[in-house]
């Protein structure tokens, strides 16, 4: 007897169904074929003790298992409750008559209880686009694939409650999310403000244009300047996120299962890996293409600490991410996108000793381990990061203060009302809602100066012999500090204030 069942596989951030034809005939054998990896060739193990153990079994006869379309890959033990499923119709153990309506996935234990899957949201989503019923997954995974609606989502904890759900008509208990309530019941605000930070005033400025315009920033500093606590503040004063957004990121994570037993995310992603990190590890990639750190940073922030002391060919890969928003891996059997637009946050120490252009300090590297250390980093990456500043220690006075800062809600505000100018802005362009993504087209139309603005312009990109791609940055930064003042003119002042933000251009710092 000849029975579909169907399940799903993710590429890239996009699902696609798969059909899973199962056909049971005289004689004997077990043949699974469609390009299946081995861990869904190891699948019969795990799915025969599954049955034995609820009472069910495999049959003693030839079984042929086709995963179509049989040109894409298959990979993972997803497919354990879907072969299963699929065996048990066509050997008239359970009722087949409704199976086609679901999408049907889980990894199956030997006991017959479900682990999660990754990739459950994406599979929703196109579950629902292709007009299926329902969705049975495990109960792990429930609450990210009810986000989808217009789809009934049955999270369920044993194949035996699927198994009952078929043969006997046993209702499935539905997972029903709101998600609209859900998103705006979950914003809350997030644990660290940036009024738990001493003094910095003119650094928390920096943050704030930064986060106004979306601009990528480097800190430069000794030691316990104070560098790692405030790029952790960051995320506190983005705008919130956007229902949108917070679908798109929950999609990114789901692929590589960290939402388990979570809805909607509407916190902005914090990611901060180890220098120690590989380039596939950051950028995305392997045999089967996973997203990497810049991509789980998407509407985020990807902070990377002791900038320096990451390899160099992996911060090279970064190059074009930064510029496209989106990172491209290709194999030759397939290509997938990845988005990634995120935040960059770095910071460094001014040299290997960590003391450099501090007076009280005294210097412990020579020029050529001076020049060793800078080098790891590129003048074409740091081009690509708007805002270079310099975190210099907070005096004692500052620390022993009881008197709180500016928290984060009160610089939110500001940022939001930068972002809604820029929105309004940008309205009808595509792929472009803050300043930092402005092409060098739209910088000539919406950074126009006066002469005195290009005098003192040129002046500076002649003293600090500044690339052109430094030129852009600058005119973007100062874009965002008149967005924030609510001028719509840029003028001198502007200009100046974003000259101050590339100490990285200046003699001496980089040989």
């Amino acid at each position: 007897m000849l029975t579909k069942v169907y399940g799903s596989a993710v590429f890239g951030v996009e699902a696609t169904t798969i059909i899973v034809e199962v056909n049971i005939d005289k004689g004997i054998g077990y043949h699974l074929v469609g390009l299946p990896d081995n861990a869904i060739k190891e699948s019969n193990y795990r799915i025969a003790a599954a049955l034995q153990n609820n009472g069910y079994k495999i049959p003693g006869k030839k079984i042929t298992i086709n995963m179509a379309p049989a040109d894409l890959r298959k990979e993972g033990s997803a497919y354990d409750l879907t072969l299963a499923i699929g065996i048990l119709a066509a050997s008239n153990q359970i009722k087949s008559e409704n199976i086609e309506k679901y999408i049907i996935m889980g990894e199956l234990s030997l006991d017959g209880s479900l682990q999660p899957i990754k990739g459950a949201l994406p599979i929703a989503i196109k579950a629902q686009e292709e007009g299926f019923e329902g969705f049975i997954l495990p109960t792990a995974n429930a609450k990210e694939a009810a986000i989808v609606g217009d789809l009934k989502v049955y999270g369920i904890d044993n194949i035996k409650q699927v198994l009952d759900f078929f043969d006997q008509d046993i209702p499935l208990e539905q997972t029903i999310i709101d998600t609209r309530e859900e998103f705006y019941k979950s914003l809350d605000f997030p644990e660290f403000d940036f009024s738990d930070v001493k003094g910095q005033e003119s650094i928390k400025r920096c943050m704030e244009i930064a986060a106004a315009g979306g601009h990528n920033i480097i800190l430069i500093g000794p030691p316990g300047a104070g560098k790692t606590m405030l790029a952790k503040r960051l995320p506190s004063i983005l705008p919130p996120m956007t229902l949108h957004e917070a679908l798109e990121t929950t999609k990114i994570h789901s692929v590589v299962g960290k939402v388990k037993n979570m809805g909607l995310m509407s916190q902005r992603p914090f990611r901060s890996p180890h220098h120690t990190i590989s380039d596939v590890a950051l950028v995305g990639g392997g045999a089967y293409p996973q997203p990497g750190e810049i991509s789980l940073s998407h509407n985020g922030v990807l902070f990377l600490d002791e900038l320096p002391e990451f390899k160099r060919g992996v911060l090279e890969v970064m190059r074009q991410p930064l510029e496209d928003r989106e990172v491209t891996i290709s194999r030759a059997r397939f290509t997938v996108t990845y988005p990634s637009s995120f935040m960059l946050v770095a910071s460094m120490n001014p040299s290997p000793g960590g003391y450099f252009n501090d007076p009280d300090a005294p210097v412990t590297s020579s020029p050529a381990e001076m020049q060793r250390y800078l080098s790891k980093i590129s003048g074409p990456l740091l081009d690509r990061i708007d805002i270079h500043i310099e975190v210099t220690p907070v005096p004692f006075e500052k620390l022993s203060e009881e008197r709180k800062g500016e928290g984060s809600v009160e610089i939110r505000k500001r940022v939001t009302a930068g972002r809604e100018i820029q929105t309004a802005r940008f309205e009808g362009l595509e792929n472009v809602h803050y300043n930092a993504q402005m092409n060098t087209k739209q910088i000539r139309a919406y950074c126009k100066l006066d002469d005195k603005s290009k005098a003192l312009l040129k002046n500076a990109m002649e003293r600090l012999n500044l690339s052109a791609r430094a030129y852009d940055r600058i005119l973007k930064v100062a874009r965002t500090i008149a967005d924030l003042a609510g001028e719509q003119e840029l003028i001198g002042d502007h200009i100046s204030e974003a000259i101050q933000y590339r100490s990285l251009d200046r003699e001496g710092w980089l040989g």
